[in-house]
């Protein structure tokens, strides 16, 4: 569906609310069958009338975004405006709560429910979740209810959503989904199929993503600890569902964020920089990105990057390489985590290292392998608080500038994965 006319659509919906009508966007059985609308909250009490008519959600994702008191909150697709209402509410006065909805009407009757109802924490603009007009890193937590389906251009929306998000800032959104019938993304055909028909049946699903495809685009994007949780069963693989994911946590000023090409000259760089100090490889140069990237996983590569700098200077860098070829060792890696020499001592590695072993587990490894000379006092200290444990010494494995040195094999077995 274009954008334009899911904006038409819901504008008229907003027009019909604002004149005393309860809307309703999907067949009396979907409602019934899924909870969509007010009946999938059980916290409503004195609400405006008008924001419960035009209750168009499928879940209640305030009930799992966990917000504290005095935190931003953003709603992507607030509608009339009930969740930014709830939202309000639980962050109290000294917090704020966003509502952004592409239709104007939608954002009229909202600021129309927010004045009835005193929430002057509440605030609405129009925009659209692809392009969301807020400063980047303004925002705790970003909740949805039932409309990043709607968008043709998800990973956008998830890349806006990570902008907004402070470190450590928080996802969590009902949405609907598709299952698949294995844990890698099913025939193309058939999925289209599928959808095709419950998009029919169903009447308020625009695009929506397999589980698989989910996981695969939140990690793209950044984020880690997701976890996408099935509710109601609305038929034929489509499901209501809960999707909840965090923005890798480190200091103000930095963020963790996919590694990409164009930070090819930052990353060697500080990769030159380590082996120069002695103590990080047996390498003393380092390689050409197109042999950096041909040992190294595709995914788990991240930056940490100053956000302060206009440039977003990279600062340090994490990535996997896989031991091993053979199916056995699918959920093995080895890792190496290199932080710019100007730049140490500031938690940029302890950071990096803990959104690493958070990705990995999403990714299904289940063990994290590094070697370590024993000189390198910082690194084995820093992994071993990160829960890696020392399985054995290489003695006199190899020569370093004309001295034969040890390395400390390190590892870190998951207690989520392969248990």
């Amino acid at each position: 569906m274009a954008h334009d006319e899911v904006t038409d659509r819901y504008s008229s919906l907003a027009r019909a609310a604002i004149s005393g009508e309860t809307v309703i966007d999907c067949g009396p059985d979907a409602f019934e069958q899924g909870c969509f609308g007010p009946a999938g909250y059980d916290d409503t009490a004195g609400l405006p009338e008008g924001a419960l008519r035009a209750s168009l959600g499928c879940g209640n994702p305030v009930a799992v975004a966990e917000l504290r008191k005095g935190e931003t909150v953003l709603d992507l697709g607030s509608g009339g405006g009930i969740d930014v209402l709830l939202s309000a509410r639980r962050i109290g006065p000294y917090g704020k709560a966003y509502g952004l909805d592409a239709s104007a009407d939608m954002v009229e009757l909202a600021r129309r429910n927010a004045e009835q109802a005193g929430a002057a924490n509440a605030e609405f603009v129009c925009g659209t979740i692809e392009a969301i007009p807020l400063a980047d890193h303004l925002v705790d937590v970003v909740i949805s209810n039932c409309v990043i389906n709607l968008s043709s251009d998800k990973a956008a929306v998830l890349a806006e959503t990570f902008r907004v998000l402070r470190p450590g800032g928080r996802l969590g959104i009902s949405d609907v989904v598709t299952d698949s019938l294995t844990d890698s993304v099913t025939d193309g055909a058939a999925e289209a199929r599928r959808r095709a028909a419950t998009e029919q049946r169903v009447g308020c699903v625009a695009g929506s993503l397999a589980v698989v495809e989910y996981r695969a685009l939140l990690a793209a994007t950044g984020f880690v600890a997701t976890s996408i949780t099935l509710t109601a069963d609305h038929g034929d693989g489509v499901h209501s569902a809960i999707v909840q994911a965090v923005k890798p946590v480190i200091s103000p000023g930095l963020e963790i964020r996919p590694m990409r090409e164009a930070d090819a000259s930052q990353v060697l760089a500080i990769y030159q920089a380590g082996l120069e100090g002695g103590q990080a490889s047996f390498e003393t140069v380092a390689p050409s990105w197109e042999g950096f990237t041909a040992g190294r996983l595709p995914r788990l590569r991240y930056v940490a990057v100053d956000t302060d700098t206009d440039t977003g200077e990279v600062v340090g860098w994490v990535a996997a390489s896989p031991v091993s070829a053979r199916p056995v060792y699918a959920g093995v890696v080895e890792h190496s985590v290199y932080v710019h020499p100007g730049r140490q001592a500031h938690g940029i590695g302890r950071a990096l290292l803990t959104a690493f072993i958070t990705a990995s587990e999403d990714a299904g490894i289940w063990t994290i392998q590094s070697g370590i000379f024993p000189e390198n006092a910082p690194s084995l200290s820093l992994h071993q608080a990160l829960g890696f444990r020392v399985v054995g010494t290489r003695e006199r494995v190899g020569l370093h500038h004309g001295t034969w040195r040890d390395v400390i094999m390190m590892e870190r077995r998951s207690t989520a994965v392969g248990r």
